[in-house]
């Protein structure tokens, strides 16, 4: 059998239509008109290695499969999962020097040593290990606390590679020299440098598939979520619905961060403006 290659293969409109409300539907994800090409491409490696003839073929599949790990694939696909750590160093800037500051004093005097964060799409794992980095930082000579930082994505694929916290060269560049050696163990493997997250990291951080359409098994209330480009994806409806739960979850004092492409602007919320893309609740 010769199998078609990635140009030959036909997304038609009721095909595309298919797909965008399926993925809307269960994600929010926004694939609008733009974005039948991308799918196409995207989705035509994944026709070609389980041998599907068409488009039509490979979504009967995947309906088919009653287990969701066609389905996880599928959004694995179409998700852009480009992270790195300490991206928008702006955010760790104002988290170290302004909200964490300002979070432990406000916490101390209520007898408060509990601190919660939420790293929604989390991605590979680079921020929310950036977080427990800037956290552990701030807390050095300030007794003990009990830190945690739930981190989730819907891609089952990034999870598994950010539970494992081991990166190449490339990718541990813009953690700076004094904190990789203090938090990051190197090891090798097949003649390659790598770099392992330290155990005092990796027992702050709890990795969990979560669906942010669906129902969030969260505790209130956190002291702030990093939610950075996740929201792109989203029309404003959805964009609305869950910057609103991001403010019901957080507790008084807590910070909303978003992507730097992405603003609160035509969304009705009840949170204050700090600076662009960081937003605190009253």
């Amino acid at each position: 059998m010769v199998l078609l290659t990635a140009r030959e293969f036909e997304l038609s409109e009721s095909d595309f239509r298919k797909i965008s409300s399926l993925v809307y539907e269960h994600c929010g994800i926004n694939l609008h008109e733009g974005k039948k090409e991308l799918v196409r491409a995207r989705l035509a490696k994944r026709l070609r290695n389980g041998d599907f003839s068409s488009f039509k073929d490979y979504m009967r599949h995947v309906l088919n499969d009653k287990t969701g790990m066609e389905f996880s694939i599928l959004v694995d696909s179409l998700s852009t999962n480009l992270t790195s750590f300490f991206r928008e160093s702006q955010h760790f800037e104002f988290l170290s020097k302004k909200c964490l500051p300002a979070m432990l004093e406000r916490k101390r005097k209520k007898g408060d040593f509990r601190i919660r964060a939420w790293s929604a799409g989390c991605s590979s794992g680079e921020e929310p290990y950036s977080i427990a980095i800037t956290l552990l930082e701030a807390l050095h000579g300030h007794g003990r606390w009990d830190a945690r930082i739930l981190a989730t994505d819907i891609s089952t694929t990034v999870l598994e590679t950010a539970k494992t916290g081991i990166y190449d060269t490339e990718r541990i560049d813009p953690v700076p020299q004094m904190l990789r050696q203090k938090y990051l163990r190197t090891r090798r493997s097949s003649g390659e440098k790598l770099y392992e997250v330290g155990n005092e990291i990796r027992n702050m951080v709890i990795f969990n598939y979560l669906n942010l359409m669906e129902q969030w098994p969260i505790k209130a209330p956190i002291d702030f979520i990093f939610c950075r480009n996740v929201m792109i994806y989203f029309d404003k409806t959805t964009q609305s619905r869950l910057v609103n739960r991001y403010y019901d979850l957080l507790g008084s004092g807590g910070v909303l961060f978003t992507g730097h492409s992405e603003s609160l602007t035509g969304i009705d919320h009840k949170f204050n403006y700090i600076q662009p893309t960081i937003y605190i609740k009253p």
